[in-house]
């Protein structure tokens, strides 16, 4: 069986060494236009990074590759990865790519892969082009090479099509906002688009020099952002990651506000207005519990994936669904992006934010998570809980016992050699037992 490169979200891993090394991302290049680019006359790819030092080299390896099958490269440089999946749609490409790691700090970057529609590519053409990797490419004749060349003003294109998500008449006029964009790839974006609005911006993280991306910043350490919203009096704050596709919020009062608070935040705003299709949303097996007792409360389904927006997308678009996301931050709504978008999602946040006159601490403040924790344990550290069936017994007694007042979930990660360890539980103290209790089963013993 050939192993796939892939993880959740596209292809990842520490720069220079397998498979983000420019002799693996050559052969990934080869494989994926030969794949995807058979029965396309001139097939078309765009090619976006973020902010990392590493994003030339690959972006190079990249275009070396597909040049190499005959496709013409359009490189749009730095910008979020939303506006990929939207530029390869609206610019008629037959595959879009971003370069860029997430959240992850710079000494890693990835890959990650749009198809025509600008939706993440399916998991069957992973397989194929994991499977092509190990054969000797097809180069095309010298007459049919490819080119590549820059296409200038990608961000103005986007920008545009992102004002158009919210009511024209919406003015941002008197609020000031704190806008972290985690010296990543919507460092210019961003506040760009919150000054044309009229807001007034505290600008965080917007210097990137290669390496400072989500460094003590953006979505994943937003505490610097928490301290600005209070020390400049600002009405809410706005936490990206490196490439943009996932946000959190802060209140004005400092505090956090995640993935699960706007899903809820925005399915009642559409349930409202009549504009949430089948009164229903997706979410992953990571988010609260006390969200989906939230949205059974105002009359809303919720249906739960797998991890990664990927699998929300696809749940909503079987179901014909139009919002859905992940705890993270990754919100889809498939009326204006197939891709989890933190710039679209701040404009709706603020767009309900502005019709509600309501301060951002009453309009987040919908429900009281549970308490839940993540910890991470090193995969080589850990008991095989997916074969092992008395591990997996005793996990799942353990879930019995809970009688629906919390959940646990134990999963491999996608992105990194860890096992993710989910516990949460209505009260405080019988988290802290059932965390005890599932780390004692699952962590091996030591010699």
């Amino acid at each position: 069986m050939v192993q796939n490169i892939f993880g959740t979200d596209g292809i990842r891993g520490k720069t220079n060494t397998y498979p983000i090394d420019a002799e693996t991302i050559l052969k990934i290049a080869l494989s994926c236009g030969h794949v995807t680019g058979r029965n396309i006359r001139s097939p078309k790819v765009l090619i976006g990074k973020d902010t990392r030092r590493s994003g030339y080299m690959i972006e190079n390896a990249l275009t070396a590759g597909f040049i190499s099958m005959g496709w013409e490269v359009n490189l749009l440089g730095p910008l979020p990865t939303p506006a990929v999946s939207f530029l390869t749609k609206s610019l008629r490409a037959d595959l879009g790519i971003m370069i860029s790691a997430s959240h992850n700090p710079f000494e890693d970057n990835g890959i990650k892969f749009f198809d025509k529609d600008g939706l993440k590519i399916d998991t069957k053409t992973e397989e194929k082009i994991s499977k092509e990797i190990k054969s000797k490419p097809q180069l095309v004749a010298p007459k049919d090479l490819g080119r590549a060349s820059r296409i200038n003003d990608v961000l103005g294109r986007y920008t545009e099509f992102a004002k158009t998500t919210i009511p024209t008449s919406l003015s941002l006029s008197g609020m000031k906002i704190v806008a972290d964009c985690a010296n990543g790839a919507a460092y210019k974006i961003l506040p760009q688009i919150l000054r044309e609005l009229g807001a007034e911006i505290v600008s965080i993280a917007v210097t990137p020099d290669g390496f400072n991306i989500n460094e003590e910043c953006g979505s994943t350490k937003p505490e610097k952002a928490q301290k600005a919203v209070l020390q400049n009096c600002a009405d809410i704050g706005i936490c990206l990651d490196g490439d943009a596709d996932r946000v959190l919020f802060i209140d004005e009062q400092g505090k956090l506000a995640n993935g699960d608070q706007v899903i809820g935040l925005l399915a009642r705003a559409w349930m409202e207005k009549n504009l949430l299709n089948k009164s229903t949303v997706v979410a992953t097996v990571m988010s609260n519990l006390a969200l989906e007792l939230y949205l059974e409360k105002i009359g809303v389904r919720l249906i739960r994936t797998q991890v990664g927006d990927k699998n929300v997308s696809k749940c909503m678009s079987r179901e014909g669904l139009n919002l859905g996301g992940e705890q993270s931050g990754h919100l889809i709504m498939s009326d204006y992006s197939n891709a989890g978008d933190g710039l679209i999602t701040s404009l709706q946040v603020l767009s309900v934010l502005v019709e509600s006159q309501k301060k951002a601490s009453e309009v987040f403040n919908l429900f009281n998570p549970f308490p839940q924790s993540l910890i991470n344990i090193d995969a080589d550290k850990c008991n095989d809980f997916q074969k092992n069936e008395q591990i997996k017994n005793r996990l799942d007694d353990i879930q019995s016992s809970l009688k629906g007042e919390g959940r646990i979930l134990v999963r491999r990660s996608g992105t990194e050699n860890v096992i993710r360890v989910m516990v949460e539980h209505r009260e405080q103290n019988m988290l802290k037992e059932t965390i005890d209790t599932c780390l004692s089963i699952l962590k091996k013993e030591e010699d």
